[in-house]
């Protein structure tokens, strides 16, 4: 085809074509639309609040900010708050100055325990990890939870406000937002998580924060039950803007906007905009390797993305046929990824379908009813011109984790496992370095960790009596009615 085809948008990347467009944009009075086309375009600190548009969809820039060759040089030497704010600046369209973000960013990782906030560390002779695990919860949501609580408290703050948070999580956003959350005045929160489907440790670093405004529900169910239960609160209009509903999943987008920063950061430290650089993710919700591909839109030189994941292989099966065929969920010792229904690659869908709301919007309806779609050919190729998805099996992952220990004394939680067995199988070309995304502390699944190694991790100093600690939640049914009068009863928004 023709470079000037008008058919496809396309993106140059070190003279390589990308079969996604790349929307010029500067961030200037950015605004954002939906991925299903109906609800209105917003700006940042109204998406922020509304987390799901009121169509179904998932909210994205309207137009993604550039960072050019020159860019990514002067990134050099940045701190990573340095860097975070730099590159997320122009997402927020001028609806918070410079220094208070700045002050918002500097707050946010101001608690994590390693100075570098996200360092990397190499693994072999062209793998890296990125341990993106040091925040307070010990895994990489709390990277963008810790700015989404800052964020959170200065939005609402400028708009005397106060909102009602619902959540879903299969382990880790739980803990994180509630970390990110917890004792904050204009916020209440309550988080779904599957009974009996996470780790101790993840259960108890939600169950055991006994604020006021915090509120834990045990479903009956699995993850995809709980995020369904969420999405419907939020269909349900009266009820959404009775309680001020907001969002702390990767459905709010400016979860994935924090998330790009990790990612140009690793580049940045790995040679670009001189050298592409590929990244291996353990996905679950898509959310962690959506923002790797919205920081290749903006300019980062990214080569490849590999998508790891366990039994629970939707998004393997689909970069393989092409065709999204959700089955059961089955319990795995990596039970962050035990998602059946991915929602955040409805935003990658959007692009996908030239950003045509309504295909998207009859492709995600016919998922919903019949659990399946399928793309064409062309935009499976399109898809695979950039995406690989890999299987790794519970065996395969405890066989990572144990090599990974004999061979340097290094632990890895069962996730991490997951992407570096994904990045070790690629066919990539040797010369070009892979960053596995580090996504949990080991000591979050000391369980699976001894199991592979014969060592029990620790947990850190902050962490140490956990057990201990005094829990508290509620054991729910998966019944919509019954969780919506639970979530009422608790919104102090309604002066209950």
């Amino acid at each position: 085809m023709p470079p000037d085809d008008p058919s496809l948008l396309r993106t140059r990347t070190l003279d390589r074509v990308s079969p996604f467009g790349r929307i010029p944009g500067n961030g200037v009075n950015l605004s954002y639309i939906s991925t299903r086309g109906q609800a209105p375009s917003l700006a940042f600190d109204d998406v922020l609040l509304a987390g799901l548009a009121r169509d179904g969809g998932l909210y994205v820039p309207a137009a993604w900010p550039q960072l050019t060759p020159d860019d990514l040089r002067r990134f050099r030497g940045l701190t990573y708050a340095e860097l975070a704010v730099e590159v997320m600046l122009p997402f927020l369209g001028g609806t918070i100055a410079r220094g208070d973000f700045a002050r918002l960013v500097n707050a946010a990782y101001g608690s994590f325990a390693h100075k570098a906030v996200v360092p990397l560390v190499q693994i072999d002779q062209r793998t890296w990890m990125m341990e993106l695990f040091h925040g307070p919860t010990l895994a990489f949501k709390d990277v963008a939870l810790q700015l989404l609580g800052q964020l959170f408290d200065h939005v609402l703050a400028a708009k005397d406000s106060r909102v009602t948070i619902v959540g879903a999580t299969s382990g880790d956003t739980g803990s994180a937002a509630i970390e990110a959350c917890r004792d904050r005045e204009r916020v209440d929160i309550v988080i779904l998580h599957p009974q009996g489907r996470t780790s101790e440790v993840q259960r108890r670093q939600m169950t055991t924060v006994l604020s006021s405004n915090v509120h834990n529900v045990a479903l009956q169910g699995t993850f995809d039950d709980c995020q369904d239960a969420v999405k419907a609160m939020f269909n349900d209009q009266p009820f959404r803007d009775a309680l001020n509903l907001s969002a702390v999943n990767s459905i709010n987008w400016a979860r994935i906007m924090a998330q790009i920063v990790y990612y140009v950061a690793a580049a940045v430290a790995l040679g670009a905009p001189d050298r592409e650089v590929a990244f291996a993710v353990p996905t679950g919700n898509f959310g962690n390797v959506y923002a790797a591909y919205a920081a290749r839109q903006m300019g980062v030189p990214v080569k490849r993305l590999i998508v790891g994941t366990n039994e629970n292989d939707i998004l393997a099966r689909f970069f393989a046929s092409g065709a999204m065929q959700a089955d059961g969920v089955v319990p795995t010792i990596s039970p962050s990824m035990d998602i059946q229904v991915s929602s955040n690659f409805e935003r990658l869908l959007f692009d996908l379908m030239d950003r045509d709301g309504a295909a998207v919007a009859q492709c995600m309806d016919g998922f919903r009813k019949t659990g399946r779609f399928e793309v064409s050919q062309g935009q499976l190729a399109r898809v695979r011109d950039l995406f690989e998805g890999y299987r790794c099996d519970t065996a395969e992952t405890l066989a990572v984790m144990k090599q990974a220990y004999d061979g340097s004394g290094y632990l890895v939680d069962p996730h991490s496992a997951v992407g570096v067995a994904a990045a070790r199988a690629s066919n990539l070309d040797p010369s070009v370095p892979v960053v596995v995304m580090g996504t949990a502390h080991p000591a979050k699944f000391p369980d699976a960790v001894e199991k592979a190694t014969g060592v029990r991790p620790p947990l850190p100093r902050h962490l140490a009596d956990l057990y201990d600690r005094v829990e508290r939640m509620d054991i729910l049914p998966n019944d919509i009615q019954i969780l919506k009068d639970h979530v009422k009863a608790r919104a102090r928004i309604l002066g209950v």
